[in-house]
């Protein structure tokens, strides 16, 4: 399986000719969605949902599927059946991959802001799995192998994300979530989150925008 980075918090994955993509939002490349086969969305807001670009690319590739909750796919009327409405527990499968959706709720930001639905997908089998959260701290009900870790947000602090990432266990913990970051804010992170699970059984790697990783 590969693992392609097109900014923030939009995540390729790629396995045995099968491109899906999670998360294409407003600070993401809109190429990311070249070729897709499918789309997963966590969750509604702008910096993971791009509904245009989205909406533009469901047109041009009339085979193109896209998997979200209930406020997301509402925004995508139009699309009819090409849209699945998926919520926590439930489990699909595109073209032999498996997917499984897990979580509820956007991690709360402020007792006096709204919390939107998030549900983060699972896909892959357990030696091989990837773990894109959205914007929540969800634990899955099974072990995961590669975690996107957001590790940095308006609703997060770091040792809550290195909490997050002990809880989970993971061999390996990718950063994703970085957009409002500096380079030098990145390399703070980094530094924080490489010392707070030094003694974990988790390997940490930051993959460049743009660039991809072998998950082996």
């Amino acid at each position: 399986m590969r693992l392609t980075r097109y900014g923030h918090a939009c995540i390729r994955v790629e396995h045995d000719g099968v491109v899906i993509v999670i998360d294409p939002g407003v600070y993401s490349d809109p190429h990311a969605l070249d070729g897709a086969d499918a789309v997963l969305v966590t969750h509604e807001h702008v910096d993971h949902f791009a509904e245009p670009v989205l909406r533009a690319a469901a047109e041009a590739d009339p085979s193109l599927r896209i998997w979200a909750n209930r406020s997301v796919a509402d925004r995508l009327a139009g699309l009819g059946g090409r849209v699945t409405v998926v919520g926590d527990g439930d489990a699909f499968d595109i073209e032999g991959i498996s997917v499984e959706a897990h979580g509820e709720l956007h991690a709360p930001t402020h007792p006096d802001l709204p919390r939107v639905t998030n549900v983060g997908f699972l896909v892959g089998n357990t030696d091989g799995s990837v773990f894109h959260p959205g914007d929540a701290f969800t634990v899955p009900t099974r072990p995961v192998d590669t975690l996107l870790v957001p590790v940095h947000g308006p609703w997060s602090k770091t040792g809550e994300v290195i909490d997050y990432v002990r809880e989970i266990k993971p061999r390996r913990a990718v950063s994703i979530h970085d957009g409002g970051l500096s380079e030098g804010g990145n390399a703070l992170t980094d530094s924080l989150l490489t010392a707070g699970i030094r003694d974990s059984v988790t390997d940490y790697l930051r993959v460049a925008a743009g660039a991809g990783t072998e998950l082996t």
